[in-house]
């Protein structure tokens, strides 16, 4: 894995079909057949334990179950916020009678290469939303409903890590920090993260996952979930909005590398991926009606979140030095024991 790359864990409900000027209330159909919902879910929960079975340090789990089994610690609670995520959508949406489907999991090949084993999961919306209002219901769930078991897992995963002296030259990979995170690690360890070194349990680095997600997924433009509450809070302004982000996410990058600051070359491929997935919104079937007062303020808290999860480099690679350029800490051996990783401050 080198420092260009990162795995794209992100769930994009995705709507296809354009929506009519009109339509009458219609109910939703049955659940769809399962089969390859079930398959993808089980492979996903495989790769992912093998990857949680590679950060332990097992070679090979395949071939080893017990040390397979090592992983779980790490695949349970990361897919179970995967899971929940999308049961948020998939719920809301049915409740709304908005056709969806199940949810897909995405298997990652090669877990000792992509470490988490995952590129995440997504839903496909079949009808459009009655109202703006319903859109932002919908949006909005999944990430709160994952975030929600997130921040629990980051707690206990924080409460069975260790703290070991600061090593400044060691080098490696480097795990963003978040405010969220960084609250939580703060809070729960007692201590200055910035003069220790955190061994992170494998629990925490799952639930660090899942805050990245809610980042990923949060992201104001097009169809994502952060695209449908920017739509439903400021309508027709939404195609600028998603404009402005996608030109920030190339400034992101351009800005520190003429710097030379840190950054994070993912940002410039999401800034590609975004325009080609389209910065557009699909209209909901009445989309005049404005959020009444208490969505509004939940869409508010809603990008509240996305900036609380927000990391400007969440993933980047440090070589070994004498003398490091920022200040930062080891929390774990991520793609192989003799990496040592560290979240950035």
């Amino acid at each position: 894995m080198t420092e260009d790359s990162s795995p794209v864990v992100t769930e994009i409900p995705r709507y296809v079909p354009p929506a009519p000027a009109y339509e009458p209330e219609v109910q939703v159909a049955a659940p769809q057949k399962s089969a390859a919902n079930v398959i993808l879910f089980g492979l996903t929960l495989l790769t992912t334990t093998m990857a949680g079975a590679y950060l332990a340090g097992v070679d090979h789990p395949l071939l080893r179950p017990a040390g397979l089994l090592q992983g779980l610690s790490f695949s349970v609670p990361l897919m179970t916020i995967l899971l929940c995520h999308e049961l948020g959508h998939y719920i809301t949406a049915r409740r709304n009678n908005v056709n969806v489907s199940l949810p897909y999991f995405i298997p990652a090949p090669l877990p000792s290469v992509f470490f988490i084993g995952t590129f995440g999961a997504f839903i496909r919306m079949k009808s459009a939303p009655s109202s703006r209002r319903v859109m932002f219901d919908i949006g909005a769930a999944g990430p709160w409903a994952g975030v929600v078991v997130a921040i629990p897992a980051v707690m206990i995963g924080l409460h069975y890590s260790r703290i070991l002296p600061l090593d400044h030259g060691a080098g490696g990979y480097e795990l963003g920090n978040s405010l969220l995170f960084f609250g939580l690690a703060r809070w729960i360890l007692g201590v200055n993260p910035n003069s220790v070194v955190i061994d992170l349990h494998p629990i925490a680095i799952a639930g660090w996952i899942g805050l990245f997600v809610t980042t990923l997924n949060l992201l104001p433009v097009g169809q994502l979930d952060g695209g449908h509450v920017v739509y439903a809070l400021f309508g027709r302004r939404h195609r600028a909005i998603s404009r402005l982000f996608v030109v920030s996410s190339v400034l992101m990058v351009v800005v520190p590398w003429m710097l030379g600051w840190s950054f994070w070359m993912g940002w410039l491929l999401w800034a590609v991926l975004l325009v080609f997935l389209g910065l557009g919104h699909p209209t909901a079937i009445d989309a005049e009606t404005p959020l009444d007062p208490r969505r509004r303020l939940a869409a508010w808290l809603t990008l509240g979140l996305f900036v609380l999860t927000f990391s400007p480099v969440p993933i980047s690679f440090s070589p070994p030095a004498e003398t490091p350029s920022s200040q930062v800490y080891d929390v774990v051996h991520l793609a192989a024991p003799h990496l040592p990783q560290r979240l950035s401050l």
